[in-house]
């Protein structure tokens, strides 16, 4: 395993991040994993200049596939054993999370996953252009009050970085449970220049694709309704 590469995040880095970053206290061994594995996988800013995310991997990698958001690691996890030499960075800021994730790699022996413990949007503001071959962004929080709409991460700030990011002909997957932010999530990917739909079967509302691991979150959203899946390609 390559441990991190030390690099002081930028003093202007600095975002108003919502949402929770703790929940209930971790157990002894899953602490003791966010003191032990963390740091050797953790994703540093620099100070300045881009970070190309292929460098953060060895042995070499194929291409890097981000997950913004990866809840309890298990979509990533997942991914991460089925593409072994594919490069994956996980987004979280919620420290439960990030420790599941680490059991998950731990138990699975993943070696091709590092993780940025903050917001993804300061990541996504430093990473070189064109080096991303996939984004996932799936169940984010839905922030269904109006007045808090502009906390959402589908946005048009967080496209214009992926935009830049991506590699063209690279992949963005989506999902949610919440109609209203399947509407806001089309209508923003749609008026969007940077991308088009790809229709994969059924179109872009269609059912989760094959290769698509599902996971225990999903399963107890869409009791409440039906999960809604998208699929966009980055143009150019």
């Amino acid at each position: 395993m390559t441990p991190k590469t030390t690099a002081a995040a930028s003093p202007d880095a600095k975002r108003r991040l919502y949402g929770r970053r703790r929940g209930r206290k971790l157990r002894a061994g899953r602490r003791a994993l966010m003191d032990t594995k963390l740091p050797l996988l953790r994703v540093e800013l620099p100070a300045d200049g881009p970070v190309d995310p292929r460098n953060l991997f060895s042995p070499p990698i194929e291409e890097v596939w981000l997950d913004i958001g990866f809840g309890g690691g298990e979509h990533l996890a997942a991914q991460a054993a089925s593409h072994p030499g594919i490069g994956f960075i996980g987004a979280e800021v919620f420290e439960n999370g990030i420790a599941k994730l680490l059991a998950q790699i731990e138990s699975q022996g993943l070696g091709n996953i590092r993780i940025f413990a903050d917001d993804a949007l300061l990541l996504l503001d430093c990473l070189a252009a064109r080096t991303l071959g996939r984004v996932f962004i799936l169940f984010p929080d839905p922030w269904p009050k109006e007045r808090h709409k502009k906390r959402r991460i589908v946005s048009r700030e967080t496209l214009d970085n992926l935009a830049r990011a991506m590699r063209p002909g690279a992949e963005l997957r989506l999902a949610t449970d919440d109609d209203d932010y399947a509407s806001w999530m089309a209508e923003q990917l749609g008026s969007h220049e940077g991308f088009e739909t790809v229709d994969h079967g059924e179109g872009a509302w269609a059912a989760r694709p094959l290769d698509w691991p599902s996971t225990r979150y999903e399963q107890k959203a869409v009791s409440g309704g039906p999960a809604r899946f998208f699929l966009y390609r980055r143009m150019g």
